[in-house]
C-alpha cells in the first residue's frame, strides 16, 4: 500500500471506548461466579481480543500490507511454540529432591 492511513479522532475514540468497555468486562469477570478454570479462560480470551484490536487499529495493521500481518502471526505462533516446549519440559519433570 502506498502512503499512510490517517484514522479520524472519532474512530480512535470509538476504539478506545471499546477497549475500556472490554477492560471493564474483564474486571467484571472476577466478580461474577464462574467456575475456577473458566474465569481465567474468559479473562484471557478478552485480553486476546483487546490485543488484536490494538494490533489491528492502533498499530495500523488493518491498512498495512499483508506481509506485516504475516510477520505478526508468525511471531505469535513461534512464541506459543516456545512456551509450549518449555511447559512440556517443566510440567512433566520429576522432582530431584522430594518435597517436604
Amino acid at each position: 500500500m502506498s502512503g499512510h492511513h490517517i484514522s479520524s479522532a472519532k474512530f480512535l475514540w470509538g476504539i478506545g471506548t471499546a477497549l475500556f468497555i472490554l477492560t471493564f468486562i474483564t474486571v467484571a469477570v472476577t466478580w461474577i461466579s464462574i467456575p475456577a478454570p473458566w474465569n481465567v479462560v474468559v479473562a484471557i480470551f478478552i485480553a486476546v481480543v483487546k490485543a488484536t484490536i490494538v494490533a489491528l487499529f492502533f498499530m495500523n495493521l488493518w491498512w498495512d500490507s499483508q506481509f506485516n500481518v504475516m510477520l505478526l502471526i508468525t511471531s505469535v505462533i513461534f512464541f506459543l511454540l516456545l512456551v509450549g516446549i518449555t511447559l512440556l519440559d517443566t510440567l512433566y519433570r520429576s522432582d530431584p529432591i522430594p518435597s517436604f
